[in-house]
């Protein structure tokens, strides 16, 4: 990213944190999200929105953050896979992945929890087709996605 232009005054909530930070308007979120504030978990992937490995949620709703100006989350919530869940204390979501080995290499598995989480927010109960239509965005290339669709399927089921 180039660095030092005319610097603006970006603010928003991250992880429910309010957060003010300094920012070339050219810089993207994903930018922002891991070089200034050093949330690290959104992985810079592709940077053209074909990987979904960027995914956070923007106002609840998963986004590739490689393709969002961090001006255009002014005044905006974000969520990020730090702000899902702690090491002490996983999200469903994040312990399902584990218990049903859908983590392998682990660089895709941020974008896939945020997608999943996403998901179930608005759809508690979706059906096998619906979950593969959430997490379409986020390319895996060690799964095969049968693990992860199960690892969502039994957090849907655990929430009935």
């Amino acid at each position: 990213m180039p660095m030092k232009g005319n610097l603006v005054l970006l603010k928003m909530v991250v992880n429910g944190k309010s957060v003010e930070v300094k920012v070339d308007p050219t810089w993207t979120l994903l930018y922002v999200l891991r070089e200034e504030l050093k949330l690290t978990g959104t992985k810079k992937g592709c940077e053209k929105g074909d990987c979904g490995a960027c995914t956070v949620l923007l106002q609840g709703k998963p986004v590739n953050s490689c393709l969002v100006l961090a001006l255009q989350a002014e005044g905006k919530e974000i969520e990020t896979i730090e702000g899902l869940g702690q090491a002490d204390d996983l999200h469903p979501l994040q312990k399902s992945f584990i218990a049903n080995g859908a983590v392998q290499c682990g660089f895709c598995t941020p974008g896939m929890l945020l997608s999943a989480a996403a998901l179930l927010k608005k759809n508690p109960s979706p059906t096998e087709k619906e979950i593969r239509t959430a997490i379409s965005g986020n390319l895996c290339r060690c799964t095969g996605y049968q693990k992860i669709v199960k690892a969502i399927q039994d957090v849907a089921a655990f929430k009935d």
